[in-house]
């Protein structure tokens, strides 16, 4: 048994645990949390070979807290292995230091960019849409669905089919974002981190610091209504670790994707300013996150501020990655997917590619994702419906994918190339869990980030 086969037999058991609503096991969060920290590890360069096997040789699934907490802490300072090929600071400087040589992006157009964000904030609502009654899925189970409905490409909001073609049950939010049934832009976390970047930057303004982001977190974000490394982070911050250390106290879930999807409205306030809005973002992604998650949400913000001044949003792509490590694994696998992307004239001979590379991350992981928002974007050559459509039907974490390429989309063409029929179940209308907020109007939000772009956050 591998370290991955070891994480997914943990998970298998906890699943299980609360399946009967009986978790009585007082370790079985800590021995996930030790499954994860192997894989997370491993990943990240480190030898953990000979603690993996002493794992497996006493069982983990039978293991108390303590011992599980014992081999927590023997994992803390393991060395790298010497033929791990990557340099992935955690710092801004090292960050910055690491980077490439960029190109120069003209300056953005003030009188075209309310245009501009109107189409990255309503881009960024549908592909969000378009993806969750699907979030999670494999693309082999979304493709059953479309077979299902006889539809050919994903070009429109998944159709609600009952039984689920795909054996297994639907997204829990798919009763109020599948097609026929919106009814306002749906409440998802993606965007709920757009509103509370809102109220963060518009309280704190340019000089926003890590400890700021997390003390908005405890006012204004419901715990479980946070996960992952936002979760781990969250808990340590209520526990008195230092802001310095909360992405790295039992966070193995540091490298997924939840800085990514906490990106837009950094980059809507820098439009034009790649560097700028990475490294505001930075702030914001070393809450919780290390090395590629860090990455993701720079590369998310830089990528999306860059859009504003640019006509393809491939270029975008390129200059978000000006801002991260040249030899980091992200800025690898966004580089190899760009290069499929253009050596395959079909988008899934390209993804075969991205998923024989990556499909070993979680579906949750920073990278595969952010490859599979680098496909729509390359095969959907300027088309709302075909980029989203392309970034959902990847599958994984299909609701952050269909947001992040119908952003830097909407960034990169405006609002037009966002079809009517996408957004007019919306009727201007949000809904948020973000603590004494509801129901927003979405002209109301694009407002109020225009303003921050044009007073604080202006060049």
């Amino acid at each position: 048994m591998g370290i991955l086969d070891l994480r997914e037999r943990v998970d298998r058991q906890l699943q299980e645990q609360f399946r009967r609503r009986r978790p009585d096991d007082p370790a079985v969060n800590l021995r996930k949390t030790l499954a994860d920290e192997l894989v997370q590890l491993n990943e990240e360069g480190c030898d953990v070979e000979d603690i993996t096997a002493e794992v497996l040789a006493s069982d983990v699934l039978s293991m108390d807290a303590a011992t599980v907490e014992s081999l927590l802490a023997r994992l803390k300072g393991l060395p790298m292995r010497e033929d791990f090929p990557y340099d992935e600071p955690s710092d801004l400087a090292g960050i910055q230091a690491a980077r490439p040589t960029g190109q120069a992006i003209p300056e953005a157009d003030d009188s075209d960019y309310e245009r501009r964000l109107r189409g990255a904030w309503i881009g960024r609502c549908a592909g969000c849409t378009l993806g969750k009654p699907v979030e999670g899925w494999s693309r082999a189970e979304i493709r059953e669905v479309l077979d299902a409905a006889d539809i050919g490409d994903l070009r429109f909001y998944v159709p609600y089919l009952e039984p689920n073609p795909a054996g297994r049950a639907w997204h829990p939010s798919a009763v109020y974002s599948a097609q026929g049934r919106i009814d306002g832009v749906p409440r998802d976390d993606d965007i709920d981190y757009c509103i509370l970047a809102l109220e963060i930057l518009e309280t704190y303004g340019p000089g926003v610091s890590t400890a700021d982001f997390g003390q908005s977190w405890l006012e204004m974000l419901p715990y479980w209504r946070v996960y992952t490394a936002e979760r781990a982070a969250y808990r340590n911050l209520v526990l008195g670790v230092p802001t310095s250390q909360a992405a790295t106290v039992n966070n193995p879930y540091r490298e997924w994707i939840g800085a990514q999807i906490r990106a837009d409205v950094l980059g809507w306030v820098h439009p034009g300013r790649p560097e700028d809005a990475a490294a505001l973002a930075f702030r914001d992604a070393a809450l919780s996150h290390v090395k590629n998650g860090i990455y993701g949400e720079m590369w998310a913000a830089a990528a999306i501020a860059a859009a504003f001044s640019l006509d393809d949003p491939l270029d975008a792509v390129r200059a978000g990655m000006d801002q991260i490590p040249t030899n980091s694994r992200l800025h690898a696998a966004l580089t190899n997917t760009l290069a499929w992307s253009e050596e395959y004239a079909d988008w899934q001979d390209a993804w075969e590619q991205v998923d024989e590379a990556y499909g070993h991350y979680n579906f949750v992981h920073t990278i595969n994702n952010a490859c599979f928002v680098v496909l729509g974007l390359a095969y959907g050559r300027g088309d709302f419906a075909a980029t989203v459509g392309i970034a959902v039907e990847c599958g994984e974490d299909t609701d952050c994918n269909g947001a992040t390429a119908g952003s830097i989309l909407g960034a990169t063409k405006g609002a037009e190339v966002v079809p009517a029929a996408w957004t007019e179940d919306f009727h201007d209308r949000v809904e948020t869990i973000v603590s004494g907020i509801g129901t927003l109007r979405l002209s109301d939000l694009i407002a109020r980030t225009a303003a921050l772009a044009r007073g604080p956050f202006a060049a």
